[in-house]
């Protein structure tokens, strides 16, 4: 095992699809002569060519539907966004379009496009910055939904998501770009829709995705100090959701506790906590806990942003509530 940034996972996928494949390319804003926004794309346009890899206008709606009618035509698009928020403008074809083209047509027609960018905070980017969309894409059917937490699942989920027949939303983050893990030398590839138990326990079931992954493992390390067994699930892929996982933890730790990067309302916590109530309820020793987001727009002042997102120290205090440990 090697380490390498996230940024260069990312890029290592792209590059060996690319080289596997004449039909994949990408574009998107700045990602030829500029190297990507995040430097993600660096190089890639020596090697590929300007056919290859596409700088397009700031105009997200316009070269978004110029990649999905390639999509519809045969090719393989990988559309690189600046961020989540920004994609909003080309939300008209990446849901009327991209995700429902397969059922009207009959399945004559198929979609197979990535479409990737960071989304959720990043420090003090201010309110239309910092916004994380995992629920909202997660809700339109058509669409395949992953958020990666490291550059090892980074690199696997976008070579499959790149294989992929179906539109796929890849979420990143920009606080990850520069983070370094172990990447194979060799060629892998992890399957769509499998969460990763990445830390065994038996008291208590944590899951989250994407960067609340830190906040997660970190109340882990905490609990532990404390006797507390906290078992944590990354989830990778939001939809399709890997139940089975989550409900196979929950039935030996009787207890959940979930941790996102979402406004609470209508949020990926929501549904998890639906279904794992629904088809788990007789293995259950406690109610269902989430930690999310304040319900507001992030402010900018440094103070809010750390009020706004999820933290160990709040996360450990709501595991030891359903531990009953808090009165």
């Amino acid at each position: 095992m090697r380490q390498i940034a996230f940024r260069e996972a990312l890029r290592e996928a792209m590059n060996e699809e690319m080289r596997r494949d004449e039909k994949v390319f990408l574009m998107g804003e700045e990602v030829a002569d500029y190297n990507g926004a995040y430097k993600v794309s660096q190089g890639m346009l020596e090697e590929f060519g300007e056919r290859r890899v596409i700088d397009t206008p700031i105009s997200e709606l316009g070269f978004t539907a110029i990649a999905v009618g390639a999509a519809q035509n045969g090719l393989r698009p990988i559309v690189e966004f600046m961020t989540w928020n920004f994609a909003n403008l080309a939300l008209d074809q990446i849901l009327n379009t991209a995700s429902k083209m397969l059922a009207m047509s009959g399945g004559q027609v198929g979609c197979p496009i990535v479409f990737r960018a960071p989304g959720g905070s990043a420090g003090q980017l201010g309110a239309q910055h910092s916004t994380a969309y995992e629920a909202m894409y997660a809700n339109i059917p058509g669409l395949k939904v992953i958020s990666v937490s490291n550059p090892y699942d980074g690199k696997g989920l976008l070579k499959s998501a790149i294989r992929d027949d179906d539109p796929v939303i890849f979420m990143e983050s920009e606080v990850m770009y520069g983070e370094k893990g172990d990447v194979p030398e060799e060629e892998y590839l992890i399957p769509i829709g499998k969460a990763k138990v990445v830390r065994e326990g038996s008291d208590v079931t944590i899951v989250s995705f994407n960067k609340m992954m830190k906040v997660a493992l970190g109340a882990a390390d905490e609990l532990q100090k404390e006797n507390i067994s906290a078992e944590v699930i990354d989830l990778r892929t939001i939809r399709p959701m890997d139940w089975e996982t989550i409900l196979n933890s929950v039935k030996k730790t009787n207890r959940l506790v979930i941790v996102e990067e979402q406004w609470p309302f209508a949020s990926v916590s929501s549904e998890i906590t639906y279904k794992i109530q629904k088809e788990g309820f007789d293995y259950l020793d406690a109610p269902i806990r989430r930690i999310t987001s304040t319900d507001t727009p992030m402010h900018y002042a440094p103070n809010l942003v750390a009020a706004y997102l999820p933290d160990v120290p709040r996360t450990v205090s709501l595991v030891k509530e359903v531990m009953y440990l808090n009165k």
